[in-house]
Parts: C-alpha cells; structure tokens; sequence
C-alpha cells in the first residue's frame, strides 16, 4: 500500500471516528470514558496522518 492511499484510509477512519464522537455527545447519558477513548484515536489518527503526509 502506497503512502498515500495509506493516508486516505486513515483520514477516512478519522472522519468516521469524527462522527461517531459527535452523535455519542449528543446522546443523553453518553459514556464519558468510550468518549475519551474515541477522541485519543482520534487525536492518534490525526497525529499519523500529519507525520506521513510531511514524509510524502
């Protein structure tokens, strides 16, 4: 898999990871902890996605 499409999988997954945190917040009662977890993949997706695309 080339860098790229490696890059456009993981912002893909990102933007997914996205929604799914916005509709968890939104939801009464939402687990504080699975949220945190989503936002540090999140946060570890995009640090990934910016350290490949400065080596592209």
């Amino acid at each position: 898999m080339s860098v790229s499409a490696h890059v456009t999988e993981l912002r893909k997954k990102h933007e997914s990871l996205s929604k799914n945190i916005e509709i968890e917040q939104r939801s009464p009662g939402s687990d504080t902890l699975h949220l945190a977890q989503m936002k540090r993949q999140k946060l570890r997706l995009k640090e990934e996605i910016t350290r490949l695309s400065e080596q592209a």
